[in-house]
């Protein structure tokens, strides 16, 4: 197993230089001049060419632009991200700052998303074409389909306008705080997750060897959960890691309506401002979650299919 891990990061490797490949050049196609961004928010009247011409050789954007990209991959990996021309501090501080933040909304809603989802796929694949079947197909595809932002819209008109128990925004009500964004964060991975549920489901109830433990004897709920679930288990976490690796970067829309100081919020903070290495190490950043959680996920596979397990022990 350990040359199995060994191997799976080494293939990392020219995953993460794309990913810091991408993040440097996203924020260099953003149109505008980085320095003369930087001395409007500094000066009260419009930096003239000789003042924005020394800025930038200040911050080394006067250089070509593979110099600079290798400067900053090396500042990257020893943990320097720059410094925030919005905030005037370190980008990797504010970030640091800002992930436990989204952790609060991102973790319940991964756990409430994948509770729902197994329990809704499981009874769609059992009672298949029956009623209970066919309202959680039509609930999914509606919420599949459901904007996040709309229906945040109508959560906070109905709970915090119309029935005034829960606030719109913000996190000073402490947990009351949290059931708004959970619950809009939450409804798009239930949905997806659902209907992988109950495809891999309907796959796995087919097989021999499901037919043989019914022939057996063995009760419904031990076929369904000992058997049929586990071996449907590897494209539900493949889709369950996609959507964890989505509310980990922040879920930028949610957290912008409710005013959450998360990762997200901080994005479309730096980009409303041009805030250039605020963007680039968010990008980073995102691109690094997606990838630790994909390794995280290809590890798992093995504790759901001994035949993974054994194709490991025999490459080895």
């Amino acid at each position: 197993m350990r040359a199995y891990v060994i191997r799976r990061v080494l293939l990392l490797v020219p995953t993460l230089l794309g990913v810091s490949l991408l993040a440097f050049g996203l924020a260099n196609l953003t149109p505008g001049d980085p320095a003369a961004e930087l001395l409007r928010r500094t000066t009260d009247h419009p930096p003239s060419p000789e003042a924005v011409a020394e800025t930038r050789k200040a911050l080394g954007l006067d250089r070509p632009l593979v110099i600079q990209y290798v400067s900053w991959l090396g500042d990257a990996v020893t943990g320097d991200l720059g410094i925030s021309y919005g905030t005037r501090r370190p980008v990797r501080t504010e970030i640091i700052h800002r992930v436990p933040r989204t952790l609060e909304l991102a973790v319940p809603a991964a756990l409430v998303a994948l509770v729902l989802a197994l329990v809704l796929g499981v009874v769609s694949a059992v009672n298949r074409n029956g009623w209970a079947d066919q309202v959680i197909r039509v609930g999914s595809v509606m919420g599949a389909s459901m904007p996040s932002f709309w229906l945040a819209l109508l959560l906070i008109i109905l709970f915090a306008l119309k029935l005034p128990v829960l606030p719109v925004a913000g996190r000073e009500a402490g947990a009351r705080s949290l059931v708004l964004p959970i619950l809009t964060l939450a409804l798009t991975p239930t949905a997806v997750l659902s209907r992988f549920t109950r495809s891999t489901m309907l796959e796995t109830l087919g097989d021999d060897y499901v037919r043989t433990a019914r022939a057996k004897g063995l009760s419904g709920l031990r076929v369904v959960g000992h058997h049929a679930l586990r071996n449907a288990c590897i494209p539900i976490v493949t889709a369950f890691g996609t959507s964890v690796g989505h509310l980990m970067s922040g879920a930028v829309i949610i957290e912008t309506i409710f005013l959450w100081p998360g990762i997200g919020k901080l994005a479309v903070d730096a980009i409303l401002q041009r805030d250039y290495p605020m963007i680039q190490g968010f990008t980073l950043y995102a691109g690094v979650a997606f990838v630790a959680i994909n390794l995280l996920v290809d590890l798992s596979y093995g504790a759901f299919d001994p035949r993974i397990r054994l194709g490991q022990s025999r490459a080895r």
